[in-house]
């Protein structure tokens, strides 16, 4: 069995600091943080992460308002929310109806409060990969002069996360869905990160002895959620990779209000 890199265990730790500090924004800066969401879709999948949200910002201390509209009236939404003071961060739950009005409307999104980090202009970092850079730090994954591999492009993950770890100096490489044969060179990948959105598309002879795989890949089939990793990786005993379940998705949400509460403080983050 494979040595499984648990966010859930993780997640505890974080949300026990990140109740700590509500507690110290509500008491000694009088200031309540307050994230708004804004799902333009009404449909099941979109209404389980949402709820995950609600749920997580409520045992926490910070308040969730959720806004289910069509997306015609996004942008107006966008500006009230804007201009709300009471609004510590505001998100949209993606994907939209409209795919493709994603950028014009995640960019009206005032960057101090554009908690996803996903606006052109945002002043904080993409959610997943933090959570990611946390998972990894959690379990003692050394970064440095390893050979990285991410696989998928997209703007949640593979695109912001490769952007986060060249900036900082790491052997990065990118590939997408249309690098053609990506086995040799995830063979030779240390660390393999994948968020495609394509089941199966990780098999197994395509992983060194000793790598670290993180599978931040999501789709649906049959209403059943799948990962990019073929469920036969997880047989083997030596690598490490994130579970099935509770790998990279419990901290996403984590880091998701992380920024909130530092988009909270009533001058910049370093009062932390």
């Amino acid at each position: 069995m494979a040595k499984l890199l648990d966010g859930l265990e993780l997640r505890g730790f974080i949300m026990e600091r990140q109740a700590h500090q509500v507690r110290g924004l509500r008491q000694h800066f009088k200031s309540i943080p307050k994230l708004a969401i804004i799902d333009t879709t009404n449909n099941p999948v979109s209404a389980v992460y949402t709820r995950l949200k609600q749920s997580y910002g409520s045992d926490i201390g910070v308040d969730v308002e959720l806004f289910n509209i069509p997306i015609d009236q996004v942008s107006e939404r966008i500006g009230e929310l804007n201009n709300d003071d009471a609004i510590k961060g505001i998100i949209i739950q993606l994907p939209l109806s409209d795919p493709t009005k994603t950028d014009e409307l995640v960019n009206l999104i005032d960057p101090t409060k554009d908690v996803d980090g996903l606006g052109k202009f945002a002043e904080w970092d993409a959610a997943t990969p933090t959570a990611i850079n946390w998972l990894l730090a959690g379990y003692n994954v050394n970064l440095r002069d390893q050979k990285i591999v991410i696989v998928g492009q997209g703007r949640l993950v593979g695109a912001p996360l490769a952007k986060m770890w060249q900036n900082s100096g790491l052997n990065v490489t990118t590939l997408d869905e249309n690098s053609g044969d990506i086995a040799p060179i995830l063979m030779s990948a240390d660390i393999i990160v994948s968020a495609v959105g394509r089941a199966n598309l990780i098999q197994s002879d395509m992983i060194k002895s000793g790598a670290v795989v993180v599978d931040a890949g999501v789709s649906s089939e049959d209403g059943v959620l799948h990962g990019d990793v073929d469920p036969a990786v997880y047989d083997r005993n030596d690598i490490k990779i994130t579970p099935i379940k509770g790998g990279v998705g419990p901290l996403t949400v984590s880091a998701l209000f992380d920024n909130v509460i530092r988009a909270s403080y009533p001058q910049t983050s370093e009062n932390i």
